[in-house]
């Protein structure tokens, strides 16, 4: 038996789980309220606390009930991961046990004449063997990451099934209110991973965090719910993410057809695009580039097109400068 799962044992024979679980749950509150981060302007508040929140239940983390059990009951995760300790272990046994993220092994569940809540998506009917990557995920939240080292998993380049597990963990225990700070910056990445056992559903990681934002099944489970303000949050900053981007290309087409009917004037430097900017993925928990960094890279842009204009503006005076003396040295020696 787990640890864990031993105390709650031993508070529920005393009667005392739920006051704990309480407390818990309002401490966990206490702190997330009290710490300090950006707004949505982009004024600096402050630092994020280290310990991260847990959204839903504190027990289960909010998995099914079916694969919480048969993690629980799996050979790998009592004589395995029930041992380890460390986050960085755990991160080792991603990598070499990990390659897939699907709830269960390949032709482990029979779904056949099962029908209403008992088959599909439910995740309520027979189960099969659970998957490494569920259990780890589970003995992920039961060491209780702190958000440096999920950061760590979101932009690791050991494995993708890392960066994976990262996104699932986000997904399953993080506040709905937060999932947008978390995998917006990530909505872009065209680094690809398979999820599915077996292969054969290869998508790019923002394809991936688009799903889980937009979609509750996940290959045969389901994902929290998000609130219904929160989601209408979410969809109106896709909206403006989309409008956003359409602006940006139709700046940079506008650029690129300018510089192709003046081939003879020298070509502008490339700049960064501001929605594609890689060092910004890569900081977006950095209070220095999360917000600043695509105003700059517009405030780039806009002073290169002034020294441009201004460029321009000086050639026209020198031109005009030099046909007016040439001008009065012709009246001075013609004067009829």
């Amino acid at each position: 038996m787990d640890t864990v799962q031993a105390i709650i044992q031993q508070q529920i024979e005393a009667g005392t789980f739920l006051q704990s679980v309480q407390q818990g749950q309002q401490a966990q509150e206490q702190d997330y309220q009290d710490e300090e981060y950006e707004d949505e302007d982009g004024t600096y508040k402050g630092k994020r606390s280290n310990t991260l929140p847990i959204w839903g239940n504190q027990v289960t983390m909010n998995l099914n009930t079916l694969v919480l059990e048969n993690i629980r009951e799996s050979y790998y995760y009592k004589n395995n991961l029930i041992e380890i300790d460390s986050f960085q272990a755990l991160v080792e046994q991603i990598f070499y046990q990990v390659k897939h993220l699907e709830p269960w092994e390949k032709g482990t569940r029979r779904l056949q004449g099962m029908t209403g809540m008992c088959g599909g998506v439910r995740g309520v009917g027979a189960g099969g063997v659970v998957s490494s990557a569920f259990c780890i995920l589970y003995r992920l939240f039961n060491l209780r990451m702190t958000r440096k080292q999920l950061i760590s998993m979101l932009n690791s380049r050991q494995s993708v099934y890392i960066r994976g597990i990262g996104f699932m963990y986000i997904r399953y225990t993080q506040p709905p209110s937060d999932l947008w700070y978390w995998l917006e910056p990530y909505l872009d990445d065209e680094s690809e991973i398979d999820p599915r056992s077996g292969g054969g559903d290869c998508m790019t990681f923002g394809m991936m965090v688009r799903t889980m934002i937009n979609k509750l099944d996940w290959y045969g489970t389901l994902f929290p719910r998000i609130p219904v303000p929160i989601q209408k949050e979410i969809d109106e900053k896709f909206a403006e993410r989309k409008k956003q981007q359409l602006l940006e290309d139709e700046e940079w087409q506008a650029e690129e057809l300018a510089q192709q009917q003046a081939p003879e004037e020298k070509p502008k430097e490339s700049l960064p695009k501001v929605s594609r900017c890689k060092h910004h993925l890569r900081h977006h928990h950095c209070r220095k580039h999360r917000k600043v960094c695509p105003t700059k890279a517009k405030r780039l842009r806009e002073e290169k097109e002034r020294e441009n204009k201004n460029k321009n503006g000086d050639v026209i005076v020198g031109q005009e400068r030099c046909s007016h003396i040439f001008a009065k040295a012709f009246d001075l020696k013609n004067p009829h």
